[in-house]
């Protein structure tokens, strides 16, 4: 029992870091707490301490994992945890070397993001009923989310205070409560106004109340409520697809660079502090690519 607490203080103190230093996001911290915790709790089985992992215990759980259903990129995550957590351990001076220095996993290609033809964006972003406050107010969070390319917690997340409209920009606070300001586009300003002028007023019952996008008692809107629309508003523009919250975060990224757009930009638009994780869009802007030229090619 000790040393599963000692285990426990050694990964509070991790994320406590992490948190403090980086402004690492609580939805990341709870993600590297659930493999520390995995991963002490593994050793504990085998009569090993957290700061002390047998040579060839993480090859031989990860052997297990895979055998056990878990996909390449889920025992690659975690490696990545346990990897960082013994860097930090490092640097801490609790180790004197890396336990994990020699263990290897095969590459893992990038997964393509779920995304959709720019036809089938106009078609979902016009489907909701903009003779109706509701509907109204689903078009205008559909244009931003869109046109900004923002995610859907920070979109549900927006204050009216937030938006310039004359200068036709948002400020959006996201991961690590970074702010960064994001142009919206003029179908996204228009639709905007329209809504700030005769929606949202009858959705409220204290306009004064904070939230640019409100769901029930003037609260801002939650992601599953938004999530619900979304899915509801696809269906009625005929579209069977499978979808994800991100499907047009992912499409506003593909689209800019399907367009030319650079990718240190679509970097900055998206919020992402590592230009590694906007690489992935141009895998799906070249499969895009590939399967005009197989389509459409005379020798494709």
């Amino acid at each position: 029992m000790r040393d599963h607490d000692d285990a426990g203080q050694l990964i509070d103190a991790f994320l406590d870091a992490l948190w403090l230093e980086q402004g690492v996001s609580d939805h990341t911290l709870v993600a590297y707490r659930r493999d520390l915790m995995a991963w002490a709790a593994r050793l504990a089985e085998c009569g090993e301490a957290l700061m002390a992992p047998a040579p060839a215990t993480l090859p031989a759980w990860l052997d297990e994992r895979r055998e056990a259903g878990y996909r390449l990129r889920s025992n690659a995550r975690l490696l990545s945890s346990l990897r960082r957590f013994y860097r930090w351990a490092l640097e801490q001076g609790r180790l004197a070397h890396d336990p994990l220095a020699e263990v290897r996993l095969p590459r893992v290609r990038p997964a393509l993001p779920d995304t959709l033809e720019e036809a089938e964006v106009v078609r979902l972003i016009e489907a909701p009923d903009v003779t109706t406050d509701l509907g109204l107010r689903d078009r205008a969070m559909l244009e931003v989310l869109y046109g900004a390319g923002l995610r859907v917690s920070e979109l549900v997340g927006l204050t009216t205070d937030a938006v310039n409209l004359r200068q036709g920009v948002v400020r959006v606070r996201g991961k690590g409560d970074k702010d960064r300001l994001v142009p919206l586009g003029e179908e996204a300003v228009e639709w905007l106004s329209r809504y700030l002028r005769a929606g949202r007023g009858g959705l409220m019952a204290d306009i004064t109340r904070p939230a640019l996008f409100p769901g029930r008692g003037d609260r801002p809107m939650t992601r599953q409520a938004f999530w619900y629309r979304i899915k509801a508003h696809a269906l009625a523009a005929g579209i069977d697809r499978p979808l994800s919250p991100h499907t047009l975060r992912h499409a506003f990224a593909t689209h800019l660079l399907n367009h030319g757009a650079n990718l240190r930009v679509v970097q900055l638009l998206l919020g992402h502090s590592d230009l590694s994780t906007t690489q992935i869009y141009t895998h799906v802007a070249q499969a895009r690519l590939e399967a005009l030229h197989a389509d459409h090619h005379p020798r494709g």
